[in-house]
């Protein structure tokens, strides 16, 4: 990786474009400085790419509904929504950018530094996006700065964002003095820009900014035709990375969980942007550990391998899947026990998810299923399954709620209010998991010793229908059979 320049920060490249001086150079750079004949000769020479005629980008439509949609709920009010910036990975290296789920949601734009601010009008608001601008070719910047074009690739022109996302177009390091200098009510997206932030110090409350966050996350709950297309592309992906991973577990025996992260990540980057979530890649008692993404382990014949993965598409929506697999393609009498137990259970939590429905009751038949299951393997003495269930006994080995939402984020809609998710009442365009587990941790004492050790786990992506509900990671098979039918064709 060249190493010869430094990035600078919004604000002095604000000021050195403004004074059309030399981007400052890294300290230790083998090169002493600029010539005034180098500069003056990259300067010229440079063909005009600039693009005309370019089509609004596939959701354009849906970004402005979903605009509307706010401008109708805070009327009269300054909306700040920023994307954020790169984040330091380690001394001048950045992690891969990613922008805010609400910012993304509202303009189908994924830079860094970009901001959405919807200006109050009188029947309306006004939107305006702030974008960095081309490079400047004047001061050197595309060549010189560690974020110029000649560093990290082109990016559009703010003429080129307006026809892609159908907002007018501004340069961003003009935001934060535009900010300051605004008067009225004001609510911003916080956690994201801390210049934003700054620039607003003493025009927001944290409770009117919370109420503009909670707003953007119960918006995402019911999902619109685009984000349904992107979800069902996200499973269908996630789909042939999780084929990927059985034709390679050889390979992934012969060096450890790792192969399998690695094999899923790259179906992620070829169909999608990213994986959703850091994949959970557990052989053996790892499969025990909700949240295994160390993946560092081995794999070995004979245990099972429970696979949580999920591609994220271009557009940020991901999947979120869970197979749990034998390694050597057949499961053993108590492995399938347990399998069995779990995909019953997912049976009862599927069929509970249909408009009208509370969030809960899902959660509530796949649990019933797994508190009948261990009450009769006489892991809970002579209790009944109804006191089982008052007590929450069966959590020692179910561990998690059954589901969750889906969406742009693995967990979408987070922060929405307790009445408007887990209170509240499906419809159609939600989507959520549904994951039954059970877990017999390996140093377990309450549980028969065969049963130390092993974790099950099957998750699907559900999206309530106007008559029920379809199962968008459907291509990937459940039942046990099947599932072994499935990996014998695979692995040939």
């Amino acid at each position: 990786m060249s190493e010869e320049l430094i990035p600078e920060t919004p604000e002095q490249e604000t000021e050195e474009n403004e004074a059309a001086e030399p981007i400052k150079q890294r300290k230790n750079g083998l090169y002493p400085g600029v010539s005034d004949e180098l500069a003056e000769n990259m300067k010229s020479g440079w063909a005009d790419t600039e693009l005309h005629g370019l089509e609004p980008i596939a959701q354009a439509e849906h970004t402005a509904a979903r605009r509307a949609a706010l401008s109708a709920r805070f009327p009269g009010e300054r909306l700040v929504i920023p994307a954020g910036n790169l984040k330091t990975r380690s001394n001048d290296t950045e992690y891969a950018f990613r922008a805010s789920t609400e910012y993304a949601y509202l303009t189908g734009d994924r830079t860094q530094d970009g901001v959405l601010v919807l200006e109050p009008t009188g029947d309306g608001h006004e939107a305006t996006i702030y974008l960095l601008p081309r490079s400047n070719r004047e001061n050197g910047e595309f060549w010189l700065d560690g974020q110029g074009e000649l560093w990290v690739g082109r990016r559009h022109s703010l003429a080129e964002a307006e026809q892609l996302l159908g907002i007018p177009a501004k340069d961003v390091r003009e935001v934060a003095a535009a900010l300051t200098e605004a008067t009225g009510p004001v609510r911003n997206v916080r956690g994201h820009d801390a210049s934003i932030e700054a620039a607003l110090t003493d025009k927001v409350t944290a409770e009117r900014d919370e109420e503009l966050r909670v707003y953007l996350s119960e918006a995402r709950l019911v999902k619109d035709a685009f984000e349904i297309t992107e979800l069902q592309k996200a499973c269908d992906a996630t789909a042939r990375g999780f084929e990927d991973v059985v034709r390679s577990l050889d390979k992934a025996e012969a060096t450890s969980e790792r192969f399998i992260e690695g094999t899923f990540f790259l179906r992620a980057r070829i169909e999608g942007n990213d994986i959703g979530y850091g994949s959970i890649c557990a052989a053996g008692p790892h499969a025990t550990t909700l949240h295994w993404v160390r993946n560092d382990g081995a794999v070995r014949s004979g245990d099972l391998l429970l696979l949580d993965a999920g591609v994220e598409t271009n557009e940020l929506y991901t999947a979120d899947v869970t197979r749990t697999l034998p390694i050597n393609g057949t499961f053993s009498p108590l492995q399938r026990k347990i399998y069995d137990a779990v995909y019953e259970a997912q049976e009862a939590g599927i069929a509970a998810v249909k408009p009208g429905a509370t969030f809960r009751d899902f959660h509530d038949a796949s649990q019933r299923v797994l508190a009948e299951k261990l009450v009769a393997w006489g892991l809970l003495g002579d209790l009944s399954v109804d006191k089982v269930l008052e007590l929450g006994l069966q959590r020692r080995w179910t561990l998690h709620g059954t589901g969750h939402m889906l969406g742009m984020d693995v967990h979408d809609c987070a922060v929405a209010r307790t009445e408007a998710y887990v209170d509240g009442i499906l419809e159609p365009g939600v989507c959520l998991t549904v994951e039954p587990g059970l877990y017999f941790q390996a140093d377990d004492l309450t549980v028969p010793e065969e049963y130390r050790g092993i974790g099950v786990r099957i998750e699907d992506d559900i999206l309530v229908t106007e008559d029920g509900n379809r199962n968008l990671s459907d291509q990937l098979p459940r039942r046990a059979d099947e599932v072994e039918a499935w990996m014998a064709q695979l692995k040939g």
